[in-house]
């Protein structure tokens, strides 16, 4: 992969380049595509065999292009995951009804985030790198902080929170496709099983002993979500 289309460079994406003004192409023949055409090949690429095969050759042989001719839209692989990103937020809703019970709602956007970066595998190692928000991303902000309003936190803390519930479900997520590819090996689990009971057996770590032989919660991976998610909102301190 060239270089350039590695990274913006050391000032990154201007945001105000890339969401205020319209992508033109450069002067000369009309061109078969379009910016949108271009983040939906990426989109694609990457939900089928994940971020790393994202590349502006990669892309523009979907969209039958030449390479450079896509650098007018996207001109580095860092803007393009700008594109996934907003390109894909689109599809979560951002004028549904809203209890009032704030964190009722919280968690119900949390659901929201963990269903959309299921659906893109890629997107939660997209989301760290994730600086320049765009029009699809902006909305879905503004109807988390709407839910969160009747908290009484301020605007900032707001933020803060919408930051940290999204940066959990993220982690969550990548935890949980981690699980399912391990889980594919029945050997690997049952050696990761037979090492853990081993380590608890040495006398050397009493809490964990106790820790493995309490009771087991549901384990199945909807509840353990939702398990999760109740600590972190339930606990969630407006003072």
């Amino acid at each position: 992969m060239a270089q350039e289309e590695e990274a913006g460079g050391a000032a990154g994406v201007d945001p105000a380049r890339l969401w205020l003004r319209p992508a033109e192409p450069r002067r000369g023949r009309k061109p078969s595509f379009s910016r949108e055409a271009i983040t939906g090949a990426a989109v694609a690429l990457a939900d089928t065999e994940g971020l790393d095969a994202v590349s502006m050759r990669r892309v523009a042989a979907v969209v039958g292009a030449g390479v450079m001719s896509l650098y007018s839209y996207a001109p580095d692989k860092e803007t393009l995951l700008e594109l996934m990103v907003d390109h894909v937020s689109a599809e979560l809703p951002t004028s549904g009804p809203l209890t009032g019970d704030w964190r009722a709602d919280l968690k119900a956007i949390a659901h929201l985030q963990r269903d959309h970066m299921l659906r893109h595998p890629w997107l939660p190692a997209a989301l760290s790198a994730h600086r320049t928000p765009g029009p699809h991303v902006l909305a879905f902000l503004e109807h988390a902080l709407v839910a969160l309003r009747p908290s009484g936190l301020d605007g900032a803390v707001r933020l803060e929170v919408f930051a940290q519930l999204t940066a959990f479900v993220a982690g969550h997520v990548s935890h949980e496709l981690a699980r399912n590819e391990a889980a594919r090996s029945p050997e690997r689990a049952a050696a990761e099983a037979h090492y853990l009971a081993t380590v608890a057996q040495d006398g050397h770590h009493p809490e964990l002993a106790e820790a493995l032989s309490a009771p087991r919660r549901p384990t199945d991976p909807e509840a353990t979500f939702s398990r999760f998610l109740n600590r972190l909102i339930d606990g969630l301190d407006t003072d």
